[in-house]
């Protein structure tokens, strides 16, 4: 494995074999597919994913630094995390029992923003549990991942460049014109935190709608606190980053600098996640930041 075909599904039968030789496997359907790993679904509650990484001693390093960083995140997190039910480092493999509930990007758009507030006020406590851990106790698990505002402008436009064709046009200006803008400025505390909030890595109870876990910890990284915060924004609008903001434990100076930053990484972001839902076909992806233009960039 590692290679990134899209089919193994004779592969995820072994593996699994192999560590749990008493789990009968009765189904085997691909989960998903990113840029970094390949993810299927045995018997609808088992998820065993396999990174990406050609390099097989990179593989391993990744995958087990990952076990002992989910162990360290489930000992600071008020959210489930995945547990590790095995790992094949050599194959780039890890895989865990499902948590309950569904990834908010399956639920529609009316759903989400019927219930934005709530879903941001817990995840807004989450990001306050990650942030308050000392950066040198996170040092030895994570990579820093900090590169300047003016590179996220940039690739920003690069990004624009590529997918303005398939932009609808009232958006236009309101793009165009916040790439011509200078970035916010550099010079923020970095924080540990996931680096990654999107919607499809949190989980929902549909019926109560309560958040039932963070999943998919592989891009966490001491970065800029307010990046995730902008994922909230962009994948669930304005209610949501101000209910997150509103719980989240720190000063009024730093909360509104990092309300400043989270709008800016939304606006970068959003096109990024739509250039890659073009380019996959993932159209949940494509749907979720055509929605969210209507919010950052307002015709």
């Amino acid at each position: 494995m590692g290679s990134g075909s899209s089919d193994h599904a004779g592969d995820v039968r072994d593996v699994v074999a192999m560590h749990l030789p008493d789990y009968r496997i009765d189904s085997v359907v691909l989960l998903g597919e990113g840029e970094d790993n390949i993810a299927y679904e045995v018997n609808g509650e088992l998820i065993v994913r396999f990174s990406k990484e050609p390099d097989p001693v990179s593989r391993a390093a990744d995958v087990n630094g990952e076990v002992r960083l989910l162990a360290a995140v489930a000992g600071i997190s008020p959210l489930p995390v995945p547990e590790p039910s095995f790992t094949a480092a050599e194959q780039g493999c890890l895989a865990y029992f499902k948590l309950p509930g569904r990834p908010l990007i399956d639920l529609s758009l009316p759903q989400r923003a019927a219930h934005d507030a709530m879903i941001g006020a817990r995840l807004g406590e989450l990001l306050t549990a990650l942030h308050e851990v000392p950066v040198g106790q996170m040092a030895q698990l994570v990579d820093v991942d900090d590169q300047p505002t003016t590179a996220w402008l940039g690739e920003a436009a690069d990004t624009y460049a590529m997918i303005a064709a398939n932009m609808p046009m009232v958006h236009r200006p309101a793009i165009e014109a916040f790439l011509d803008e200078p970035p916010p400025a550099d010079g923020y505390t970095l924080a540990f935190s996931h680096n990654d909030l999107g919607i499809e890595h949190v989980l929902i109870d549909p019926a109560a709608w309560t958040v039932t876990g963070v999943i998919d910890w592989s891009d966490a990284a001491i970065c800029d606190p307010a990046y995730d915060f902008g994922l909230l924004y962009r994948d669930l609008g304005a209610a949501a980053l101000h209910s997150a903001l509103r719980s989240y434990r720190t000063d009024a100076y730093q909360i509104e600098a990092i309300g400043a930053r989270a709008a800016f990484y939304a606006r970068c972001s959003v096109l990024e996640d739509m250039a890659y839902g073009i380019e996959t076909g993932q159209d949940n992806y494509l749907d979720k930041s055509i929605a969210a233009l209507k919010w950052l960039y307002p015709a």
